[in-house]
């Protein structure tokens, strides 16, 4: 006999793990962030530090300008790290969310599935290709969504790789100005 009280029971502990899955995932996140941050911070710090040291080293003009060009390298090369360091902790956290997504829907539409089934074995004679119907509505809806995932990972692809292409591009703009 279908009772209905059990599979909504069911369907609320898994939107509960669910929840729980993102929420710890969300705060792994930010966790990484803050940890990344405050150790930029500190080699932020550091670095100021040693512009300072060296700039009330300086003797004459010359070792100024060097001094200069130095720390402006050094500042560029630091930002150049962060921002590649910052992009692959966004790119693990959305790689996570994806997952957990997928996750998701998978066992939504197998709660469907389940769910239509056994409403079906206690629906009134006749209420068939209602039932078929709404099947087939759930088939078209996780077809459309896979099909939805695969851009999404075509787009996430194309992107990281245009990303570190222009990465990849300005390190090397800032060695050569380093070499001229």
């Amino acid at each position: 006999m279908y009772n209905a009280q059990e599979q909504f029971a069911e369907f609320n502990k898994t939107n509960v793990a669910q929840a729980t899955k993102f929420a710890a995932l969300s705060l792994e996140s930010a966790e990484k962030l803050v940890k990344f941050n405050l150790a930029a911070t500190k080699a932020a710090i550091a670095q100021s530090v040693e512009g300072a040291q060296a700039a009330s080293a300086v003797k004459d003009v010359q070792d100024l300008l060097a001094l200069r060009t130095k720390l402006a390298e050094a500042q560029v090369q630091h930002a150049m790290g962060y921002s590649r360091h910052l992009y692959e902790i966004a790119t693990e956290a959305q790689a996570g969310y994806s997952a957990l997504a997928e996750e998701m829907l998978s066992v939504y539409t197998k709660g469907m599935a389940s769910w239509v089934d056994q409403a079906s074995k206690s629906a009134p004679a006749g209420s068939e290709s209602a039932i078929n119907a709404f099947k087939s509505t759930i088939a078209a809806t996780t077809a459309a969504f896979d099909q939805f995932q695969k851009a999404g990972k075509q787009v996430v692809s194309l992107a990281d790789a245009n990303v570190r292409r222009a990465a990849a591009t300005a390190s090397k703009s800032v060695k050569g100005r380093k070499a001229a």
